[in-house]
């Protein structure tokens, strides 16, 4: 962590000392034995006592490197700056005695001495908040920016989980495309390549346009129905102005993969998905026909969405499985609302 740069205004200072050493004077104002030079004089001595106690007080406490210090009052420190302080008031009592000899030495430097304790207490009791509550910001702050940094290096993690079978697959269809000289496996190679272009150009957002992660999720169905043939119904009503409204990377395509990977797929049992908006949301929608030894968790990929949406905009999606149809509806996104 960086050291803490403790300062204080120098117009404070210079200010709150010669309003104290006019304070000081007050008293002798409404004495019956008024003298001009004795309240000047006294007020110049407590002046020059508060500047110089400031600037040692503030030495005092900025001296030690910041990880050195404790948030408790240090006594050590406290018991120095009166004892300097005592020194120095002696001194300008002292001095004050040079200037003004007719008035008696030892109570004025006991009134001087008790004024110097109680000047250099406030001022250390006041500069040790500061400077702590100083600390304490600049140490929230460091946290902040810790938490920012750890959230980004997770939501990396995050963008780095998506599609994680889905290439050993294509692969083994393209395999079996091959194998049986289908037509459309140049298409297939081509389709799959312009999937994982899409894959690397969409990574480098955190969020894109949901007209293009339609784009990305056509490309994939393309590729699925390769696969699965007629065993996969797919169907997307979205107005306009829902496709120009933004989305996670791979939030859709993951969420249809979801589908495929936990429901049954074959010509006897077509997978139907859906995709609409209702108010200001976007759902998928698919009837539930798990596969044997699937279970109702969320899996992975549902999780992955829920936390990149958290991570990203603090919004929250929903899910919901009432063991006919399963729905997970994502929050519409606007652009003026990105940060």
């Amino acid at each position: 962590m960086r050291t803490t740069t403790f300062r204080i205004s120098r117009t404070a200072i210079w200010v709150s000392s010669i309003f104290l050493g006019l304070l000081s004077s007050v008293p002798q104002l409404a004495a019956h034995d008024f003298s001009a030079a004795e309240a000047a004089v006294n007020a110049g001595i407590t002046a020059a006592f508060a500047l110089v106690m400031w600037y040692f007080n503030i030495f005092m406490l900025s001296r030690k490197p910041a990880k050195a210090r404790k948030q408790t009052l240090s006594y050590s420190n406290l018991l120095g700056t009166l004892a300097f302080g005592l020194l120095v008031m002696l001194g300008l009592a002292w001095i004050q005695q040079l200037i003004l000899s007719h008035i008696n030495f030892g109570s004025t430097m006991l009134m001087v001495e008790v004024r110097g304790i109680l000047i250099n207490l406030v001022f250390y009791m006041f500069l040790h908040l500061l400077q702590q509550n100083y600390e304490n910001q600049h140490v929230n702050m460091e946290l902040e920016r810790i938490r920012h940094d750890n959230l980004g290096a997770q939501y990396e993690l995050l963008k780095q989980q998506v599609n994680p079978h889905f290439l050993f697959n294509s692969l083994n269809t393209l395999k079996a495309m091959v194998e049986s000289g289908d037509e459309e496996a140049v298409d297939f190679i081509l389709k799959l390549s312009n999937f994982y272009r899409h894959t690397l150009e969409s990574r480098k957002h955190d969020l894109i346009h949901v007209h293009e992660e339609m784009e990305i999720l056509h490309a994939y169905l393309f590729l699925q129905k390769a696969r699965f043939d007629d065993g996969i119904s797919f169907s997307s009503v979205l107005s306009e102005r829902t496709l120009q409204t933004l989305i996670p990377p791979f939030t859709l395509q993951l969420l249809v993969e979801n589908c495929i990977k936990h429901n049954i797929v074959s010509l006897e049992h077509p997978l139907r998905i859906r995709i609409y908006e209702d108010k200001e949301e976007i759902v998928v929608e698919n009837p539930i026909h798990l596969k044997k030894g699937e279970n109702n968790s969320l899996g992975v990929g549902l999780k992955n969405i829920a936390h990149r949406y958290g991570h990203l905009l603090d919004k929250q999606v929903t899910i919901v499985n009432d063991d006919k149809d399963f729905k997970v509806k994502l929050p519409l996104i606007y652009e003026n609302h990105h940060h």
